[in-house]
């Protein structure tokens, strides 16, 4: 079969790869029909994700049909169209028991980390009756590759880490594909306004179509002072860190009102420096978390029933034996005005 292998910071290839097998009853064999790229990928081909080998197949996002299923498996059986979590979980273990699915003793994040991933032709899911849902009928293929990471990211590390509530004002730093999802699902708590943070102009136009009620260009802007101004001096009740830079996440901790919210929500390759000195008497609550996908049976509904409508963070299609093209797009997003980019088999 082909896949997307990673061989060292900044090196990968479309190359021909064996076709995975079953090594344990609970396996499942997955033939992708759709999957994505994703920002925790590009993370890794920086090199920020040292525990990433030569070698691994990159991925963990994706929808496909099932090929082959382990006789331990009692949930799902050949020809079940599913949706991939990005998190694989045993559902036994002490962790899974607290619903911490990322914390699993045998799974947590390992698609494209410890073990090979979904940017293939197949795929091998471990503890499938636990990491895999079943499609409904007629929902958008492709709109469901963003209930695989993005969306339970950003509503478990970032929402409800952040415990949104209805009349919040709220800052998420950083509007590419993760912010934008976590715009999205922080409406389900009707927060009084948010205002998106970034650099990219064209990303500040979608946040705004997407729900935001503010937009601050962080180019030439003092953002704090555009903050306190937006809140009356106060800064914002829930402040959510969706980039992954020291700079980011230290600009969180200065907008932050009283008993406040910080929650972060991006991937962090580099220390940031914490200031407890001004943080110390603030009653400030800081989250840190790795998505664990307790939400997406609830999401998933509600994409069914058109509440949510994640097929709009789509703005790229491309086959997936482009996929090296789909990387320098997605990678680009600037130039290419681009979010989230659909691979299909």
């Amino acid at each position: 079969m082909k896949a997307l292998v990673y061989h060292g910071p900044g090196q990968k290839a479309w190359e021909e790869r064996p076709k995975p097998a079953l090594q344990a009853q609970t396996d499942v064999i997955v033939r992708i029909s759709k999957t994505t790229i994703c920002g925790t990928d590009l993370h890794i081909l920086k090199g920020d994700v040292p525990e990433v080998t030569d070698g691994r197949i990159l991925g963990h996002e994706g929808v496909g049909i099932i090929e082959e299923v382990g006789n331990g498996v009692t949930n799902f059986k050949v020809g079940d169209h599913v949706l991939i979590s990005c998190i694989t979980s045993c559902g036994k273990c002490g962790y899974c028991k607290r619903g911490m699915y990322s914390h699993c003793e045998d799974g947590g994040w390992i698609l494209g980390h410890l073990i090979d991933g979904t940017q293939a032709e197949l795929v091998r899911i471990p503890h499938a009756d636990n990491s895999l849902y079943k499609i409904p009928a007629g929902v958008d293929e492709a709109a469901l590759v963003m209930l695989s990471d993005i969306l339970p990211t950003g509503f478990e590390c970032g929402v409800l880490n952040g415990q949104v509530k209805p009349g919040d004002t709220i800052a998420i730093v950083g509007a590419g594909p993760i912010g934008l999802a976590t715009l999205l699902t922080a409406q389900f708590y009707a927060p009084a306004s948010i205002i998106m943070i970034d650099m990219d102009v064209h990303r500040l136009s979608v946040a705004l179509d997407f729900g935001a009620t503010h937009t601050i260009n962080a180019t030439g802007t003092d953002v704090l002072a555009a903050i306190k101004k937006l809140t009356d001096g106060r800064g914002v009740d829930v402040a959510i860190e969706a980039v992954g830079t020291p700079a980011t996440f230290e600009l969180c901790t200065t907008l932050i009102a009283p008993g406040g919210h910080i929650a972060n929500v991006g991937v962090h390759g580099k220390p940031a420096t914490l200031h407890l000195e001004t943080l110390w008497a603030q009653n400030v609550t800081i989250t840190t978390r790795l998505v664990d996908t307790i939400t997406t049976p609830m999401l998933l509904k509600s994409v069914t029933a058109q509440r949510l409508k994640p097929a709009q963070l789509i703005t790229h299609y491309f086959a997936l034996n482009d996929i090296l093209r789909a990387y320098d797009t997605f990678a680009n997003a600037a130039r290419e005005k681009s979010l989230k980019v659909i691979l299909t088999a």
